[in-house]
């Protein structure tokens, strides 16, 4: 994992979902891959996937539960999971939760 993503195109428009906790930006590299940049507050959401998503914690602590399962797993700084695409998933923010979700 990256503390930096170089040479990119920033969207200055905010991604709001549920009411501002979770606000992101989006971010195209050169080669048109696109990523966002974002922050969960303390909260229990639900996400839905278009396509298959990686999700990087860079700060803060979640417990995350994915499609079909009741088991809730913690993540924290440096560590990621991936989720299916046409999927959902259940994160519960335990502390404001900095990520990197790359789609794809």
């Amino acid at each position: 994992m990256s503390d930096r993503i170089d040479a990119v195109s920033v969207l200055t428009q905010a991604n709001v979902y549920f009411d501002g906790k979770c606000v992101s930006h989006t971010v195209l590299l050169a080669d048109g891959t696109r990523k966002t940049l974002g922050v969960i507050l303390p909260a229990t959401l639900t996400f839905n996937t278009g396509a298959p998503e990686r999700m990087e914690i860079v700060a803060g602590r979640c417990r995350v539960r994915q499609a079909g399962s009741d088991a809730w797993l913690e993540y924290g700084p440096g560590q990621a999971f991936d989720v299916p695409g046409d999927s959902h998933f259940d994160i519960e923010a335990v502390e404001p939760t900095h990520y990197v979700c790359h789609f794809g």
